[in-house]
């Protein structure tokens, strides 16, 4: 990974998301790992004029993680993805699917779309 890395907490990585997109920079994606011991590790990366920046927070997995959601509104995609794939939770998500954004084979109704039902192919 290139690039310059910071360590955020849960108390501050909000706030370091907001500097970054005050001085210009694109979120990018994130990525996630197992950080070992109940935790998972989150790397946030962001870039600008091709130089990249990236904010890594390692977390429990049974506490709320901050969403950053409210400072690039893309983010919810991501933090809804890390959501079913890893059980833990974004405080603050602006838009919260429920542990339905990849579809199980057990969803049988998809959230915000009233008329759509989900069954077996014909």
């Amino acid at each position: 990974m290139k690039g310059k890395v910071i360590d955020v907490t849960l108390d501050n990585v909000v706030g370091e998301v907001m500097n970054m997109k005050n001085d210009g920079q694109r979120l990018v994606s994130f990525s996630t790992y197992n950080a070992g011991e109940g935790k998972i590790g989150i790397l946030y990366h962001f870039d600008k004029a091709l130089e990249n920046t990236h904010l890594r927070l390692v977390a429990d997995m049974d506490k709320p993680i901050p969403s950053v959601s409210g400072v690039y509104f893309s983010a919810l995609l991501v933090e809804n993805e890390i959501r079913d794939q890893w059980d833990v939770k974004f405080d603050g998500l602006v838009l919260d699917f429920n542990r339905t954004l990849l579809l199980d084979p057990e969803v049988t109704k998809v959230p915000l779309a009233n008329n759509l039902k989900i069954g077996p192919k014909n």
